[in-house]
């Protein structure tokens, strides 16, 4: 851990929370056929942005700097998980929001954990299934729903 950068990461997603709570509310407050509008996803990420930067910054005055102990960088799962996110962004409309979101929690939880294929599969069909039905059930959001031709 580099306090340094760790630092300076923490006021940049800071500035970043903080720029999307304010253009979270130059998007209109509702759209069509839906209760949730497309301001509110924003509005909440950018609150959860300034609130986890608070506490890294918060941990940097935490923790000493161990300066003789230098972390090997992993780039394979960083590039994994990097493809993944490219590939759920260009497939989520065609395919749909449960299935994409399944595949790319799977792929994830397996790049972070191999050895837990059962669990990573039960979790990630929970999370998809249940996200889907609280936002366009419960809260008569709209998501890319199942594939044509499924």
């Amino acid at each position: 851990m580099d306090i340094k950068f760790d630092r300076f990461a923490s006021i940049l997603f800071l500035t970043v929370g903080v720029l999307f709570i304010i253009g979270s509310k130059h998007i209109s407050s509702s759209s069509y056929g839906s209760v949730v509008g497309p301001d509110i996803f924003p509005f909440i990420l950018g609150i959860l942005l300034v609130l986890l930067s608070i506490r890294l910054f918060y941990e940097t005055f935490i923790k000493q700097s161990n300066k003789s102990q230098k972390e090997k960088l992993d780039y394979k799962p960083f590039l994994i998980i990097f493809v993944a996110t490219l590939v759920y962004m260009l497939a989520l409309e065609s395919v749909g929001y449960v299935i994409t979101t399944f595949l790319f929690l799977v792929v994830c939880f397996q790049t972070m954990e191999r050895k837990k294929l059962v669990s990573s599969i039960i979790i990630s069909a929970a999370f998809s299934g249940i996200i889907y039905f609280l936002f366009v059930e419960v809260l008569k959001g709209t998501l890319p729903g199942w594939p044509v031709w499924f």
